[in-house]
């Protein structure tokens, strides 16, 4: 890497992920550095680029990849832009992804100051009024707040790795002292015991729709017995974590909104759904799982007692920089393309909005249920990822019932695919890529069978005598 290509980086948000997952204080990671600690605290606003000089001693101290931690931040950013420039807003005036790419490179704060402006704009369209202060200066009247999405970005900007819930539940592990089955009845012991808190398995006559509620004035969390053998030990991991650490959840939430609403109670839930993942599957134990298994998601599943999403969900937060697992996204999608899960340890481009490109086997994934179905797809600036997809089952059906059905897509760049026990038996790297797009709008491909939109950066090209086999032509 060239100096000239390395003052540019800004990296702020990422290098200050990498010392809160360490635990050092600013002041211990600038004297590991050789820097000054007010350099440091520039450097983590963004007031100042990531140098050649700092990118070779985070490399040397932490064992990091200079290049991931270069591109990381840049590519999250730019594929923002990449959607916000989608927007029929800009139908006339389309945006090309090198002056994007410059906006990421050289000036990542005028990048948020878009995606605000962008975002008070669909606010307004949407029908409310703009605020020019925070949440607390809301315009009556105003659109609702995305509490879904901020919490999405919550998670993308902790990498999904929390350490906080990380070292309680080592701790909590270590007294539990179980797994898989035996591991429900211990948390149901440590909750009748220490909170005198009863765990019961209800009739679903009683239950109706709900699979979990407690009741706090009879001090009791009932479950339906509809839920499957892994969600009754979820459950009760989850009940745990706002019984005994709440206060760690309420201020790892707190850093989101600290007043409280929907997007604050969202995190908190988010946040205890990650402790009982990770009681289930204590970090060291389970990453060790993965490396010997070749992160087989069955095998690992049949060993920590857990689902195939509740492994495939655990193997996106292994992001501790002193021992990293691959770094795994995972997508859920429903039969007709919706979006309702998506997490990274990576870079994997997600789109906002919207579905994922029908080319993906992802989709295929229905016509064969219960199998792992495996695939290279590259995108069209050439990154290559690999990923599995598997369909899954929620929970139980009563007769009659309509099931919900779910795939579970797990990916990881190509590189990390020789980790991989699903890439055994073939050279991933010689087998032809399905071609993929982040989203049709934002997709450049031509002759795409099964295009739904035309590029918001091309102009459509439309002729009276010819069909192709897209609905939509455009310039290339």
């Amino acid at each position: 890497m060239s100096d000239d290509a390395a003052r540019k980086i800004m990296a702020g948000g990422r290098l200050r992920r990498l010392r809160q997952d360490l635990g050092l204080s600013q002041t211990a990671m600038a004297t590991e550095l050789g820097i000054s600690v007010s350099y440091l605290n520039l450097i983590e606003r963004n007031q100042r680029p990531v140098t050649a000089q700092v990118l070779i001693k985070l490399a040397e101290v932490y064992d990091i990849d200079p290049r991931e931690f270069a591109r990381e931040e840049e590519l999250r950013i730019v594929g923002e832009l990449e959607e916000i420039f989608s927007d029929p807003l800009f139908r006339d005036s389309p945006v090309p992804r090198g002056a994007l790419r410059e906006i990421a490179d050289t000036a990542p704060t005028l990048a948020t100051a878009i995606q605000r402006l962008f975002a008070a704009y669909g606010q307004l369209r949407e029908g409310g009024s703009l605020s020019g202060g925070g949440d607390a200066d809301r315009a009556e009247g105003a659109a609702p707040e995305q509490p879904v999405e901020r919490v999405r970005d919550f998670l993308h900007a902790a990498n999904n790795h929390f350490p906080e819930l990380e070292a309680a539940v080592e701790r909590l592990a270590q007294e539990l002292g179980a797994s898989g089955p035996d591991l429900f009845f211990a948390l149901s012991e440590r909750l009748r015991e220490r909170h005198g808190l009863r765990v019961q398995i209800m009739p679903v006559d009683v239950m109706q729709s709900a699979l979990r509620r407690f009741d706090r004035h009879r001090r009791r969390l009932m479950i339906s017995e509809l839920v499957e053998p892994s969600g009754r030990t979820f459950q009760a991991a989850y009940q745990l974590a706002f019984t005994e650490y709440a206060e760690t959840i309420s201020h790892i939430a707190d850093t989101l909104e600290a007043r409280d609403g929907a997007v604050r109670r969202l995190a908190r839930i988010t946040l205890a759904n990650y402790f009982a993942a990770a009681v289930m599957m204590p970090y060291e134990p389970f990453l060790q799982a993965a490396e010997s298994l070749a992160y087989d998601v069955e095998v690992l599943g049949a060993r920590f007692g857990a689902s195939f999403e509740q492994v495939a969900h655990r193997l996106t937060t292994l992001a501790r920089p002193s021992a990293r697992g691959v770094p795994f996204f995972l997508v859920r999608v429903d039969t007709a393309g919706n979006v309702s899960k998506r997490f990274s340890s990576g870079s994997f481009p997600f789109s906002r909005f919207g579905g994922t490109c029908p080319r993906w086997n992802l989709h295929h994934t229905f016509r064969s249920p219960g199998r792992v179905l495996c695939d290279v797809v590259e995108l069209p600036d050439g990154a290559r990822w690999f990923s599995l997809a598997r369909t899954v089952r929620r929970n139980a059906q009563a007769w009659g019932e309509p099931e919900a059905q779910f795939v579970i897509g797990l990916g990881c760049e190509l590189k990390y695919a020789n980790r991989l026990v699903y890439a055994k038996g073939m050279d991933p790297k010689l087998r032809e890529p399905t071609p993929i797009g982040v989203n049709c709008r934002l997709c450049e491909r031509q002759n795409c069978a099964q295009r739904a939109a035309p590029p918001i950066l091309r102009r459509l090209t439309v002729d009276e005598t010819t069909r192709g086999v897209s609905p939509f032509a455009f310039e290339s």
